[in-house]
């Protein structure tokens, strides 16, 4: 079973009082001999390894360590190695791994396999005190930002074009409503817009647009009947939009706003910056062979997703030349996080309750220009998660038709969804995607790269209670250093 436990006089005694906590090191690389050295062993000592039961190849031991921050690295064969999964640092000795221990009966951190469920927080660990966590420096975070900008800068938009797939468009002679259904039955989000008569692509077809419809349905001096809503075509929509768009979101924007989109050979920095100045979720990928633009084809709609999945491939066999992919996303200015007593905060979390008024979410999420917003219950703990994307659900069985915004609760809005089939951002059957704030910025980048996945809710280890979101935007800002 498990190998030999240090014993707690070999360099790392407690103070009177003091809770030890038993902690496995794991080394899976196999080796004839392993050893594991430490701080806490004050780097005199090598605690000898054993290999499990039935697994030749991995090594363990487990050792009990005081609270607080230590490093650890293992001696393999007569060779000094780190393990390039686990969270590690280059100090004066080197690269060495490091690990947070804040309390008993835990194990270190980022040390699940990459395949356990990110909701399995029963092993992981809790929330770790600011004052133990090491600060990324200056000099690994203008490293690792320059070495993404190159990368970004010598690869292109063709190579976030799929081996296979499909892209939906839109004629703008379609009613609303079978835009809608269409959306909806699809499972996509949002869909470009075709004028044959201009013979180009002129826009994007999105849930804020749906959202926007809905209301403009509720509002009592609508100029929108849902009869009218049957052969209201898109582009009588979007003549009419302006207006309406000026009254809900206040930013003042130029309408009709000309479509944003990239070409196949523009670099993926450029492509990453146009959706972030925009402040749009994907830009269609169009190419013409001729120079005039005319006859475009549409070949894709790149995201921020696609984008970070290129980065995580590139740098997957030497994630050691980011350093700032090791740092507890706790550690750096990343994300919205709620405040902590006393402290301010000038983009304050919005959550809302599962018996809040379905109109007064999609008014949140107008007005906080967020897509998707936390649903958490009297403890803050979460339950789901409600996003712009969800409104396409209404289509089914014309249900938009037959509610009011202000009489249907988020929780039935999101029962409703629930036999989408598969709905839009569901990843191995989950719809809320979590990270805890201890987790490193390279395994929230990780699993932001799945395609749907926008955004991940930081919870609390156990209680689930929500403690801010981080979004694609909010990586690629950081990392683009905007």
């Amino acid at each position: 079973m498990f190998g030999s436990t240090m014993d707690n006089s070999r360099g790392n005694s407690a103070a009177a009082g003091q809770i030890l906590t038993p902690t496995r090191f794991v080394w899976p690389y196999g080796g004839r001999r392993v050893y594991l050295s430490g701080s806490f062993t004050r780097w005199t000592e090598h605690v000898p390894m054993s290999p499990i039961e039935g697994c030749a190849t991995v090594f363990q031991v487990i050792c009990n360590l005081t609270p607080g921050y230590h490093q650890y690295k293992f001696y393999v064969d007569g060779e000094w190695r780190h393990d390039e999964h686990q969270p590690f640092v280059t100090g004066n000795g080197g690269v060495v791994n490091t690990i947070l221990i804040t309390g008993p009966d835990m194990v270190p951190t980022g040390f699940n396999s990459s395949n356990m469920d990110v909701d399995d927080f029963s092993h992981r660990a809790a929330d770790p005190s600011q004052e133990s966590i090491p600060r990324v420096s200056g000099v690994d975070l203008e490293v690792s930002r320059h070495r993404i900008s190159v990368l970004l800068s010598t690869r292109t938009a063709y190579e976030l074009l799929p081996e296979s797939g499909k892209v939906i468009a839109l004629d703008v002679t379609l009613p609303v409503k079978q835009a809608f259904h269409i959306l909806h039955e699809q499972g996509i989000p949002l869909a470009p817009l075709w004028d044959f008569g201009k013979g180009q692509f002129v826009g994007v077809l999105g849930p804020l647009d749906f959202i926007l419809i809905l209301r403009e349905l509720g509002t009592h001096g609508s100029n929108l009947t849902e009869e009218e809503l049957e052969t209201h075509t898109i582009a009588a929509w979007k003549e009419g939009k302006a207006q309406i768009s000026r009254q809900y979101d206040g930013i003042g924007r130029q309408y009709p706003r000309p479509l944003v989109q990239v070409g196949p050979y523009d670099n993926l920095k450029d492509v990453a910056l146009k959706i972030l100045q925009n402040k749009v979720a994907a830009v269609p990928v169009i190419h013409s062979s001729l120079q005039d633009g005319s006859y475009p084809q549409l070949l894709h709609l790149a995201s921020l997703s696609g984008i970070l999945k290129c980065i995580c491939r590139y740098f997957r066999h030497s994630s050691s030349s980011l350093p700032i992919l090791q740092q507890p996303i706790c550690s750096i200015p990343l994300g919205t996080w709620v405040p902590r007593i006393g402290e301010s905060n000038s983009k304050p979390l919005a959550t809302l309750r599962p018996n809040a008024s379905l109109g007064s979410a999609l008014s949140l999420l107008v007005q906080a220009q967020v897509s998707s917003i936390p649903v958490v219950d009297d403890n803050d703990s979460l339950i789901d998660i409600y996003s712009r994307s969800d409104i396409t659900a209404l289509a089914k069985d014309k249900a938009y038709a037959q509610i009011h915004l202000d009489d249907m609760t988020v929780h039935q809005a999101l029962q409703l969804g629930q036999d989408a089939s598969p709905p839009y951002g569901m990843v191995n059957g989950q719809r809320c995607h979590m990270c805890l704030r201890s987790d490193s910025l390279g395994k929230v980048i990780e699993r932001l790269a799945n395609p749907g996945v926008r955004r991940l809710v930081i919870v609390e280890a156990g209680s689930k209670r929500v403690e801010g979101v981080i979004s694609l935007s909010d990586v690629f800002r950081f990392l683009l250093g905007l």
